[in-house]
């Protein structure tokens, strides 16, 4: 499995960072793998070989000291291949993030709806990472979370790698203070402010989605909801979330019967995860304000998106 690099003698290129491959020892006299480019193909096979045989002689595929691997190189058990993920026709993502924040210590962006954070799948250059990272010039820059591609607001990252620590600890505790918003259908059937616990687990069949528990499960997941306002059958409402489980607010509206509009995946599913993307329809869901002691600086840190939400059209 690839996995990304640490190695200090492989930079990124044009944005991205470089994968890392680790190529298992191998016993005398065993032929399994004569050639780099043998192991390669078995092991990545969606590449295809003749792909890899075109990045090999342009020198996208390195050793661990850096040097460029020729497509005719033997195996070698008990070492790492560097390698650079290309996409021959990545969709281009038409939205801008807005960097609302930065010092020598933090970036904080304003993410468009549809934009992923990290490259992943079907996008490597159209992320929010590489986009800061070239654009910024800050090669080094990770993000702290992530949010969903689908949902838009803010997303905080660390410019000094030697403290990404220091602000993860933040997200792992309950000292990080996230505010959310929503645009959902009205209801007369709860009161508010609402509280939702639940055990949030994959779902058993779709990979890419997530799903609640029985009641009776041990509650791993809790959201703050509250009512902001209405306008006819539609309402905008807050959601402040205590834990961070992946598609938690949308799992938790949707179990109160108040799916966030223009979600592609739940109740139902209307538009999968390889499906062509339609950016006429986005998720009703943003990423609102972000409030923390800084953990580097000791000083009270708050931010709030640029974005709104709009309202469904009459």
């Amino acid at each position: 499995m690839a996995r990304s690099s640490k190695n200090p003698l492989i930079p990124a290129r044009d944005g991205v960072s470089p994968s890392c491959v680790a190529l298992p020892g191998v016993k005398a006299g065993d032929g399994r793998w004569p050639g780099v480019i043998d192991f390669l193909d078995e092991r990545l096979p969606t590449v295809g070989r003749e792909v890899w045989a075109d990045r090999m002689a342009t020198g996208a595929v390195l050793n661990e000291a850096g040097q460029a691997v020729p497509p005719d190189a033997p195996y070698r058990g008990d070492t790492r291949l560097y390698y650079y993920r290309e996409l021959p026709h990545e969709a281009v993502v038409p939205f801008e993030a807005t960097v609302i924040h930065q010092d020598e210590h933090l970036v904080v962006a304003d993410k468009p709806h549809f934009l992923p954070v990290t490259p992943g799948g079907r996008y490597v250059q159209q992320t929010l990472l590489v986009r800061l990272q070239r654009q910024l010039g800050l090669p080094q820059l990770a993000p702290l979370h992530r949010i969903d591609r689908e949902t838009a607001g803010l997303v905080l990252l660390a410019v000094n790698p030697a403290e990404r620590g220091t602000y993860h600890a933040l997200f792992s505790g309950r000292t990080m203070q996230k505010t959310y918003e929503a645009i959902a259908p009205a209801t007369e059937a709860l009161t508010w402010p609402h509280v939702r616990r639940s055990r949030i687990m994959e779902h058993p069949t779709d990979f890419y989605r997530m799903c609640e528990a029985s009641e009776d499960a041990a509650p791993n997941s809790e959201t703050h909801i509250d009512l902001v306002e209405q306008h006819g059958p539609w309402a905008r409402y807050r959601l402040s979330p205590v834990s961070g489980k992946r598609h938690q607010l949308r799992v938790h509206m949707n179990a109160l019967g108040l799916p966030i509009l223009g979600d592609q995946l739940y109740p139902t599913v209307l538009h999968g995860p390889d499906d062509e993307e339609d950016f006429s329809e986005p998720l009703r869901l943003l990423a609102k304000g972000i409030a923390f002691t800084d953990p580097v600086t000791g000083e009270a840190r708050q931010f709030e998106s640029g974005l709104s939400l709009d309202w469904p059209n009459p």
